[in-house]
């Protein structure tokens, strides 16, 4: 047996898996955790691990008083524990549910102290079947480990990894279930034909093989066949048996030979409507073990061949069957099914149920135009192992179907559970499968072939407490019947309420019983130390005078009722404090102002701030005081807003410029007080700008002449251009905040720019324009002259460069011609 347990505390796994990578994560993890391991007992390296999840803070003080007990306090979050000792609030209001560390802080001796702690245990480790070693389905190991005992406490969390391997020859048992309608006829001797090949291609994959037959039609019920009596004898085109709901033909064997025979006598019935009563086959194979000789530890495999749909619950009610399939076997001594006529068909959740239950593999080989539905009923099955093969017309293809959605059940591998959540208990898995990089949240893994191992990291959480304690869990691969066991115990009671540890008729509790070092009072005693003697009053009526409405919680949820008066609960923090009759007040539910109660300008008194002189508001952040709002000049916020709560809030003028700033002294959109000047400087030395005499006289200041502008402290300068003759002017002014008036003075004199010499840039341009002229002019004179030269080169060289033939003008004539006179040549002759 390996221990695993007592070693907190834990190494915080999601904080290193957030912060590292996965493989720095797990070297760190094992390098802490085996040596806290071996110290605690003998571990075998490499062996399944398991480790109990870290704690975390929590307010445990929360915990309601109304049920302010042992077990509850354990039970309402894993980092509380309860401190048993006597008397232990009597001197300070300790809350007796907090943290380990918290109670031992405040002097709660280490034996009082209730802290379940959540340990695992492994008590059956064996190793997992290598290749060769599978002579027998017993000796056959392919997950490991294969038993553990876990104690857990309530709102915890335990991890463990789970082994999955697949053996090698591991034993298969195939049943196959047949439609022997008439449309399955060439199917049926083809598969007889097949048989002998079917076992040998499937012995390829496993030695340890067996195969076992069945066959079904529908009920013999109106309107699934024919009413008429000919046609129920012979429901067929030719002669052929009597419809039937399902037979169960040959059991699991390794002898082929029988399996063809089995086949081959197997008769071919019919039925009036499309759909076929495949389910009560299907129900019937998995329900009757012992007849169809299933071991069990086998891979168990259903092959349903059909050519049509099925008929599911309820369709039963058409021919007046009502009661529901109850799943169990009614087979007779000849293999038919007895209660056809007078159960419903199964439902797709009793199928479900029965194929989970059973640890079964089904593969629906059916015809191409049926395919869609039996991948949406193969769909509708979670957590099973099932596949669809889509089935030629003669089944001439049924020993590659089967061997191919073997293959494609076997290689994939879904871990699956019995918890449930209802009880309390919740199962979560991780695994890498073959990828060996990424832990992903997964109970499914695909690829595997034989030899090949993945790992499953699973997590076994309790989330609340029922009166049930102890737990057989169920871990392993579905469609394959070997599993974890896990033996659980869940930690909902404290070992002080045991009935031997109780202090019955304790002096501190008047009479009362001590448990847990909480008096529980007897006979017409109340109270905290059962001290209230309220006779013919009972504890409710007490309470109810601790209720500010008939609506309202004891105590308003914040404290406990002690003889009919409320006793409101200590805070953490000493300094906040709840009062209040009814414990309806405290000092720190009020508003606040800068995460501050009460800005810490006054006093929280029972959710309204009392604030202090010279503060007022809602959550005392408001100055009575507008001090904060004057501005320099002595206004209020300057004369362009109003002061609230301390500060200026600034609005816009009539003239649409908009103030803004502490004190509302900028104002972006404001023309500046040069710009504002600008008119008055012009028209009171040189009586030039928009202004006429009486706008003047209007300015507010009056402009001191100065031959050059003085240089003073506080003084802006401004300059700006006459438009009237494009001069520039200077003045400089001062303004007085502190009584709005400004001092200017303007230099007499202004920057003028030269005179423009409007003859010169005349004849300049003329002459521009005419010596432009004939540059032009002779540019085109010297760019025709080097063309003409190019032009008579060229031609000079083609001159001397050319041949010419000696021939004759063929229009020449020569200026003497000679003609013979052939007469008188002969007479000379």
């Amino acid at each position: 047996m390996y221990t695993l347990c007592h070693f907190f505390p834990v190494i915080p796994t999601p904080t290193i898996r957030h912060s590292m990578p996965p493989s720095t994560s797990l070297l760190l993890f094992a390098a802490l955790l085996i040596p806290l391991v071996l110290a605690a007992g003998d571990w075998k390296t490499g062996e399944v691990t398991g480790k109990v999840v870290e704690k975390s803070e929590f307010p445990c003080y929360s915990l309601s008083r109304d049920n302010y007990t042992c077990s509850a306090c354990i039970q309402f979050h894993e980092s509380c524990a309860w401190c048993g000792a006597p008397m232990f609030d009597e001197k300070k209001p300790y809350a007796r549910c907090d943290s380990r560390s918290k109670l031992m802080e405040h002097g709660c001796p280490d034996s009082y102290i209730e802290d379940p702690t959540t340990k695992l245990d492994i008590t059956e480790d064996s190793k997992l079947s290598d290749q060769g070693e599978v002579e027998s389905e017993e000796e056959a190991v392919q997950i490991k480990p294969q038993q553990m005992y876990v104690e857990i406490r309530p709102k915890s969390r335990v991890r463990f990894n789970v082994t999955y391997r697949q053996a090698v020859d591991y034993p298969v048992d195939l049943y196959y279930l047949m439609d022997l309608s008439y449309s399955m006829k060439d199917d049926k001797q083809k598969l007889s034909e097949l048989g002998d090949l079917l076992a040998e291609r499937m012995r390829t994959v496993t030695k340890n093989f067996r195969l076992g037959f069945g066959s079904f039609i529908d009920k013999k019920l109106m309107p699934f066949i024919d009413p008429r009596i000919e046609k129920q004898l012979s429901p067929c085109p030719t002669p052929c048996a009597e419809p039937y709901g399902f037979k169960h033909q040959m059991s699991l064997t390794t002898n082929t030979a029988k399996f063809k025979a089995e086949v081959d006598k197997a008769e071919i019935s019919g039925n009036l409507d499309a759909p076929e009563g495949g389910f009560d086959a299907v129900v019937q194979a998995l329900a009757c073990n012992k007849t169809i000789g299933w071991r069990e530890r086998a891979r168990k495999m259903i092959v349903f061949s059909t050519d049509a749909g099925f008929h599911f619950a309820g369709d039963g009610r058409l021919a007046g069957v009502v009661e529901p399939n109850d799943g169990s076997c009614h087979l007779d001594r000849e293999g038919y099914y007895t209660e056809t006529l007078n159960q419903d068909y199964p439902s797709i959740a009793l199928l479900h149920q029965m194929i989970k239950d059973r640890k079964a593999n089904v593969i629906f080989a059916v015809t191409k135009n049926n395919q869609d539905l039996y991948t949406q009923l193969s769909n509708a099955l979670p957590d099973v192992s099932s596949s669809v093969g889509v089935l030629a017309n003669d089944s001439r293809n049924i020993v590659d179907l089967i061997e191919k959605e073997y293959l494609k059940i076997s290689e994939k591998i879904i871990m699956v559970d019995n918890a449930n959540a209802s009880e309390g208990l919740k199962l979560t898995y991780r695994s890498m499968c073959l990828d060996g990089t990424t832990l992903k949240d997964t109970n499914v893994c695909e690829g595997i072939r034989v030899g090949d191992e993945v790992q499953f990291e699973v997590t076994l959480e309790n989330t609340h407490c029922i009166d049930k304690r102890d737990f057989v869990l169920r871990i392993g691969p579905s469609g394959l019947d070997e599993t974890l066991i896990v033996n659980v115990k869940v930690l909902c009671d404290c070992d002080c309420e045991r009935q031997d540890r109780i202090v019955t008729n304790a002096a501190e509790c008047h009479g009362g019983d001590m448990v847990c070092g909480v008096c529980r009072c007897k006979g017409g005693n109340v109270g905290k130390y059962c001290e209230c003697n309220r006779p013919g009053m009972s504890t409710a009526a007490l309470n109810e005078k601790c209720k500010r409405t008939n609506e309202s919680a004891i105590c308003e949820g914040r404290g406990v009722c002690n003889c009919g008066r409320c006793e409101c609960n200590p805070r953490a923090n000493p300094e906040e404090q709840i009062s209040g009759e009814f414990c309806e007040c405290d000092n720190f539910n009020c508003p606040r102002h800068d995460r501050k109660i009460c800005a810490e300008h006054g006093e929280c008194n029972c959710g309204k701030c009392i604030c202090a002189p010279g503060w007022t508001g809602r959550a005392c952040e408001c100055p009575i005081s507008t001090d904060s709002c004057l501005s320099a000049n002595g206004k209020i916020c300057n004369g362009k807003g109003e002061c609230i709560c301390g500060r200026c809030r600034c609005f816009d003028s009539p003239d649409g410029n908009r103030y803004s700033g502490a004190k509302c002294e900028i104002c972006p959109t404001c023309p500046t007080k040069c710009v504002e000047y600008k008119n008055c400087v012009m028209c009171q030395q040189w009586q030039t700008g928009p202004h006429n005499e009486t706008e003047c006289d209007k300015c507010e200041f009056k402009a001191i002449p100065v031959d050059e502008l003085p240089t003073l402290n506080e003084t802006t300068p401004c300059q700006f251009v006459d438009p009237a003759d494009d001069c520039t002017f200077y003045y400089l002014y001062y303004y007085d905040e502190a009584t709005d008036n400004a001092t200017v003075w303007v230099r007499r004199h202004k920057d003028c720019p030269p005179p423009v010499p409007v003859l010169a840039i005349v004849l300049g341009v003329i002459a521009g324009i005419v010596i432009l002229g004939i540059l032009l002019l002779l540019l085109w004179k010297l760019l025709t002259v080097l063309h003409d030269r190019a032009e008579f080169a060229k031609f000079d060289n083609d001159r001397l460069m050319a041949k010419w033939d000696t021939n004759e003008n063929p229009i020449y004539k020569q200026a003497t011609t000679t003609f013979n006179n052939p007469a008188y040549a002969n007479k000379a002759n």
